[in-house]
């Protein structure tokens, strides 16, 4: 569903007037089209040390114009903050104040990135300072992305014991974070576990030979999801259940794969994808657990069929799936799944208490699972959706969806498209060093965790 008042005050009248009144003024973001540039403008390299050195060469090699020092007026494409050497809260203070005085140079739906270390490792070390100054770099970034104007975007990597600036997987986040891919990404944070991952050798096409099955596929996000892996290069398995066979079949035969009618809550679900997959393709590389569904209902009206069913899909089912997965040989050459959660399983939602369950479960199993695959070289992450507009979006009531649509830090809703972006990141073997963990596409929502 389109945002009619954002397409009015982005331009013209309708921003001169949004101005005087002083009402929400959201931008039409910069999304990902091939071919495009990485970033419209310079970017600007702040801190000192060997990884900010040597992450400037990488950038340089990618054809970027890249800055070690501020021209001032000069309009910025991005700002990366690299802060991986902070040992003690008071070395923010020169990089960070330094970088502020960029912002304002900072071109319309531009990037801010901070590289920091893991505060986790360091007070398990017993290292106060040092997880002061790490965990430090996560409030300002988070209170520094709600300070962007003009669909600009705050986000933030960070590298675990064992990687590096220019990893593999952290110069992948950093190009997802750069692009368009990561429009309604704001406020979040990537972790690189380790130095595993691969560049792909056409950016464009990072999915390319890959074998991906996307359930819950003939709709929505689903759809979107397929479109994008097989823009990406991927030949796509989509999954849904007979009922929407003929949606199905045309989302299948538009990314030229095929389609496999299954109710993934049926015991054997698993290996019937893996059957499927490898009978005609001949692989499995990826598994996108997009199915879900939705019974809402306050917990003191709730019935037992509607918090059995969304149980039994939304998470029973993933963990069946991946178990099957986990035993086939079929699923060995740096595999990787996405699952699909959502943001109502962080902060909750009024009247989604099964549906919060369920998706809290989808993070805590994907954590959990991480370490399994980890054998194989594989990744398991999750993308956690806030309010992306859909067919069930379009039926809330127009002042809910308004309100809705505004609370976060972009004032806008994302698209499905969105939301497939980031899981085609997850996918590809340049987030390969990146596993257990839950990104969030909401456009950094303002209430809630």
């Amino acid at each position: 569903m389109s945002d009619k008042y954002t397409q009015f005050v982005s331009r013209g009248l309708g921003r001169d007037l949004a101005r005087k009144l002083g009402l929400p003024q959201p931008v039409e973001l910069r999304r990902y089209r091939p071919g495009q540039p990485l970033v419209e403008g310079p970017v600007l390299i702040q801190g000192a040390g060997t990884g900010a050195d040597e992450l400037a060469a990488a950038l340089l090699a990618w054809n970027l114009d890249v800055r070690r020092h501020a021209v001032p007026r000069e309009k910025l494409g991005a700002i990366i903050l690299v802060l991986d050497e902070a040992s003690r809260p008071e070395d923010l203070e020169k990089p960070v104040l330094t970088a502020g005085a960029s912002l304002r140079d900072l071109a319309a739906n531009g990037r801010v990135i901070t590289i920091s270390r893991d505060a986790a490792e360091a007070a398990e070390a017993a290292m106060p300072a040092v997880a002061a100054a790490r965990q430090g770099v996560d409030g300002l970034l988070r209170s520094l992305a709600k300070e962007l104007r003009a669909g600009a975007t705050g986000n933030g990597i960070i590298l675990a014991d064992g990687a590096q600036t220019t990893s593999p997987s952290a110069l992948g986040a950093l190009r997802f974070l750069l692009s368009g891919r990561s429009a309604f990404v704001d406020g979040q944070f990537l972790t690189v576990s380790s130095a595993a991952g691969q560049l792909p050798e056409d950016a464009d096409r990072p999915l390319a030979g890959k074998v991906a099955v996307v359930t819950g596929a003939a709709r929505g996000i689903g759809a979107a999801i397929a479109r994008t892996l097989h823009r990406d290069g991927a030949t796509v398995v989509a999954v849904d259940i007979p009922a929407a066979g003929d949606h199905l079949a045309a989302v299948a035969n538009d990314v030229h794969g095929t389609a496999l009618q299954l109710d993934i809550s049926r015991d054997d679900a698993g290996q019937r994808i893996i059957d499927h997959a490898v009978e005609r393709h001949g692989r499995l590389d990826i598994v996108i657990h997009n199915a879900g569904i939705t019974r809402d209902k306050l917990l003191a009206n709730m019935d037992q069929g509607r918090w059995t069913s969304v149980i039994a899909v939304n998470i029973a089912a993933q963990l069946r799936i991946n178990e099957a997965l986990l035993a086939s040989e079929h699923f060995r050459n740096t595999p990787r799944i996405v699952s699909v959660a959502s943001t109502s399983g962080i902060a909750g939602n009024r009247g989604q208490t099964n549906y919060a369950a369920s998706k809290g479960g989808v993070m805590g199993m994907v954590r959990a699972t991480a370490p399994l695959l980890a054998a194989h070289g594989g990744s398991i992450n999750a993308v956690a959706p806030g309010f992306i507009e859909t067919e069930m979006t379009a039926r809330i009531p127009f002042a809910t969806r308004e309100v809705a649509r505004r609370l976060n830090s972009l004032q806008q809703g994302g698209r499905p498209q969105d939301v497939a972006e980031a899981i085609a990141f997850l996918a590809s073997d340049a987030a390969g060093g990146i596993s257990g963990g839950v990104l969030r596409v909401c456009g950094q929502n303002l209430v809630g965790a």
